[in-house]
């Protein structure tokens, strides 16, 4: 499992956005978001680039700490 923190979530849609966000991208499954402390974790199965996680989680109109 890798882990990042995302700043920005304040509710559950917030959560939900971020969770579609990440599974829309090839490779990245069984995402779960902690609201409390940001942090969002998942499981890479192809090594996604962090760059593209990050770029994408912006997108969506997220920070990643």
């Amino acid at each position: 499992m890798k882990k990042i923190v995302v700043k920005g979530m304040t509710c559950g849609h917030c959560a939900g956005a971020v969770t579609k966000t990440l599974e829309t991208t090839e490779g990245i499954k069984n995402v779960k978001v902690n609201l409390a402390t940001g942090e969002v974790t998942y499981e890479d199965a192809v090594g996604v680039d962090a760059g593209v996680i990050k770029d994408k989680i912006k997108k969506a109109g997220y920070d990643v700490a």
